[in-house]
């Protein structure tokens, strides 16, 4: 009887796996020589979540088994993962494959070529790291690249060169792997209340900063995706393949999708290849009886997802999205749905895409191509010929915009003469950006302020305009007249004066507006370095005459060091961020405060608790973290929100409130956060973190709640098919808007002007506060600048405030009503956050 137990139980796990054959057509013979995954695993695939390195060891071993594959490291994730391109064509165009690139490539670019090269077949799975099913279908398509035979296979790798991306979030995939592995028993549950099917916080959808990968594709703060769009420019692929998972309860997606909610810049044989495409797909699930839909989800609109960049980069993206098991196996409104099915119907697809590719190879190659050469022509029906962009004194922060172009190819130019455009002056260095290049319709996008739409409804952002993320002046050029840029693109330049060269002073200083300069301060501060923040400007006497500081910047006196090698150690911490130091020769200033006077604010390290756990978002959280980290080397103590009334809050010298729910705080954590602030600490609240601290009354000021403003749309009358379109108006999906900062404000220290733009996706607002001195940031009379918000929204936000700041007691209390760090590309408004962490005690 025992045996008969265990041998029921041993069949019970065993039922589960499925082999090789429950994935591929029985008419599909393969290459016995080559290996299949489960020889390397030890299961069957779907069996268990492969983890990132026994992919990674798999494939590797094919690519050295087979002789149609290469395999290649591109980059590195956070957590040092490999990321991995596997490049599959036939065996004798593999040895050729570097100059079949180059002639691919050249094609495009409008040079004649002694012969038709193949098309370039992207195909990337899970850059959601819970939706693995994707990654564990790559498997399977690796396999059939490397190891099936046929008339089938080798027109398909005659005709394609196919590189197969197989964990587009390698930190995350290994994150879920691990949950829905160490969940799974021997019997599998499919309750959907099981552990294994409700992540914790964070979830594993993100990467190691907790950043959704498929919204990084234009703003490439993350290593991931840096290879990857290097990797995507570099082969120029004609159709890119992005395999998601949605909700359980749903069945399978495939692009195209809600046709009004595509980029206008997309061209519309772009969408009809792609319904051609579905065709094949429609086939293939159509004889395994698997439901799907298409064009009633999702949308083609904001530029940097993974299946709308390539739309505005030449190539075809397909967005693919299954229901999800988010485990191994869970009950759904169509009977329990298991995790092989959710990766055989991703192979399904993978497989129709390559008949589709190959059958329409010839539609494909003519679109791509008279997608470039287009480009000049389409240009110059334009109204404009270019954009200008200022520099600014902030050279890191011009510098980022510029290489985040240059990254996706798009060339710019300094220029070599002042220049006057549309009552806005230019000068020498200023960056020119022509209309006239082969990236002429990302540039359209990339710079859009489009305010309205044929389609209000939107599942991503609405604005995104690059320069405005950056707080950087730009205008279109309408004429050329005049215009003298340099014949190079723009490189960077070395700065102007090394701090090597410094001699020993009075003191020494460096200036605020450099982004990196909190940074610089945080350093020197951690190295035991003292330094004062000048709170009014003044004009010193240097080593190379008198320079004007103004408000906010840094100045170290020698006579208070008391750290061994100081001197040396400041030098090379500001040569190792670029930031220029000032040698002072005298206390006693021409103009404005000197350096002994009581306006020179001792600074001090931040030390924050950043807070997070169940109910804060994880996005928000990940943001600020990365901020912090990447930006300010600063490390922030992480602690969920539970264990707030438990922690020593006197170690901190702030505390930060992402956008999140914190009605359940209980009262310990309450009482506790009150008596630090009185007694100094400095507490900073984002959106609905702002409003907890509105709520309990820790800053005083009016506010329009959610509901409220939803209140100002009439409902009466309105048919239920009018439903989605309400919803659309009563939110912000994610807009710019225009805001006016207090530039002799401690927090507003940095700017060079008045004009902010800030990213705003929430509806809660604070009225302009009447307290004197407490508004930081207030958005203007007519604030929209790019991106959709309805009228009713854009009149209660009108003139409403951003960022207010006000004394609790001997602490600080900072609100604000938007995201400063939205995405870690708003370089421009992050600033704010920064001067919180060094000046906020100032106030």
């Amino acid at each position: 009887m025992r045996v008969f137990l265990i041998l029921l139980v041993l069949w019970a796990f065993q039922s589960q796996a499925k082999p090789i054959s429950y994935y591929f057509s029985s008419d599909i013979e393969f290459d016995q020589s080559i290996s299949k995954p489960s020889d390397i695993l030890g299961y069957e695939v779907g069996e268990w979540h492969v983890r990132h390195d026994q992919l990674v060891q798999y494939l590797t071993l094919l690519a050295k088994q087979s002789p149609r594959l290469s395999i290649s490291t591109i980059g590195y994730s956070h957590e040092r993962r490999p990321l991995l391109l596997l490049s599959a064509t036939s065996a004798s165009q593999l040895k050729n494959l570097e100059s079949l690139r180059q002639a691919h490539v050249a094609r495009l670019n409008g040079q004649e070529t002694t012969s038709q090269p193949p098309n370039v077949i992207w195909m990337g799975y899970s850059v959601h790291g819970n939706e693995p099913s994707g990654s564990n279908a790559a498997l399977l398509v690796a396999y059939y690249l490397a190891a099936a035979k046929g008339q089938e296979v080798e027109r398909l790798l005659e005709n394609n060169i196919i590189l197969l991306d197989p964990a587009m979030n390698p930190d995350g995939l290994a994150r879920f792997a691990q949950w829905a592995n160490s969940h799974r028993g021997q019997v599998l549950s499919s309750d959907p209340a099981h552990r294994e099917h409700v992540e914790g916080w964070p979830s594993a959808r993100t990467n190691h900063y907790w950043f959704d990968l498929n919204r990084d594709w234009l703003l490439l703060q993350h290593p991931e995706s840096r290879a990857r769009v290097t990797q995507f420019h570099h082969w120029k692929p004609t159709v890119l393949t992005d395999f998601h998972e949605m909700g359980t309860n749903s069945s399978y997606f495939f692009q195209p999708g809600i046709p009004s909610r595509t980029h206008p810049i997309t061209p519309a044989q772009n969408q009809s290849l792609t319904q051609k495409l579905a065709t094949y797909h429609a086939q293939t699930l159509d004889r395994e009886q698997q439901l799907y839909f298409t064009q009633e989800s999702f949308d083609d609109f904001y530029i940097g997802k993974g299946s709308t960049y390539p739309d505005v980069n030449g190539s075809v993206g397909v967005l693919f999205e299954q229901a999800s098991s988010r485990g191994h196996v869970q009950e759904s409104i169509n009977g329990d749905l298991h995790f092989h099915r959710t990766i055989k119907n991703q192979l399904l697809t993978s497989l129709s895409t390559f008949a589709g590719v190959t059958e329409l190879k010839s539609e494909l190659t003519a679109y791509q191509q008279a997608f470039f050469s287009q480009s000049k022509q389409l240009a110059s029906k334009e109204k404009y010929h270019g954009y200008m962009v200022r520099r600014g004194q902030d050279t890191y922060r011009f510098e980022q915009f510029v290489e985040l172009l240059k990254s996706h190819q798009v060339v710019a130019y300094p220029l070599t003469k002042a220049f006057k455009a549309a009552g806005n002056e230019y000068q020498v260095g200023d960056l020119y950006i022509p209309l006239q290049q082969a990236q002429f319709r990302f540039i359209k996008a990339a710079f859009s302020t489009q305010t309205h739409f044929k389609d209000n409804t939107f599942y991503d952002v609405s604005g995104w305009t690059l320069p405005y993320a950056f707080d950087l002046d730009f205008a279109k050029v309408s004429s050329s007249w005049g215009l003298n840029y340099s014949d190079t693109p723009w490189h960077k330049a070395p700065i102007e004066a090394s701090s090597a060269e410094l001699e020993r002073g009075y003191a020494f200083a460096f200036e605020w507006h450099h982004y990196l300069a909190p940074k610089l301060a945080n350093l020197l501060l951690a190295e035991g370095i003292q330094i004062r923040g000048a709170l009014k400007p003044f004009t010193a006497q240097t080593q190379n005459g008198q320079h004007a500081f103004s408000a906010g910047s840094i100045v170290i006196p020698a006579g208070l060091q008391t750290a061994s090698n100081w001197f040396k150690r400041l030098t090379a911490l500001a040569a190792s961020v670029d930031i220029p130091l000032f040698s002072i020769e005298t206390g006693l200033t021409a103009q404005g405060i000197d350096l002994g006077s009581r306006l020179m604010s001792p600074l001090e390290q931040p030390h924050v608790l950043l807070v997070g756990g169940k109910g804060t978002s994880q996005y928000e959280v990940g943001e600020l973290w990365y901020q912090l980290d990447r930006h300010l080397s600063l490390a922030p103590t992480l602690v969920e929100q539970h264990r707030l009334g438990k922690l020593d809050l006197s170690r901190y010298t702030h505390i930060i409130l992402a956008d999140g729910r914190y009605e359940q705080m209980d009262n310990q954590a309450k009482s506790a956060i009150y008596s630090w602030v009185k007694k100094g600490g400095v507490i900073w609240g984002q959106k609905r973190g702002a409003k907890w601290l509105v709520d309990q009354q820790l800053l005083k000021v009016e506010t329009v709640s959610t509901k409220e403003m939803k209140a100002l749309f009439k409902t009466d009358g309105l048919p239920f098919s009018e439903r989605e379109a309400l919803a659309a108006k009563q939110r912000i999906a994610g807009a710019i808007f225009q805001a006016k900062i207090d530039v002799s404000h401690p927090l507003a220290f940095g700017f060079e002007d008045a004009n902010l733009p800030l990213f705003k996706n929430s509806t809660w607002v604070m009225k302009h506060s009447t307290k004197p001195f407490t508004n930081v940031a207030q958005y203007t009379s007519s604030p929209l600048l790019s991106g959709y918000a309805d009228e009713r929204n854009i009149s209660q936000i009108a003139g409403s405030s951003a960022l207010v700041a006000a004394r609790y007691g001997k602490g600080v209390v900072v609100v604000m009503t938007d995201n400063p760090v939205f995405r870690g590309y708003w370089y421009g408004s992050s600033r704010l956050l920064s001067n919180a962490l060094f000046y906020a005690g100032s106030i």
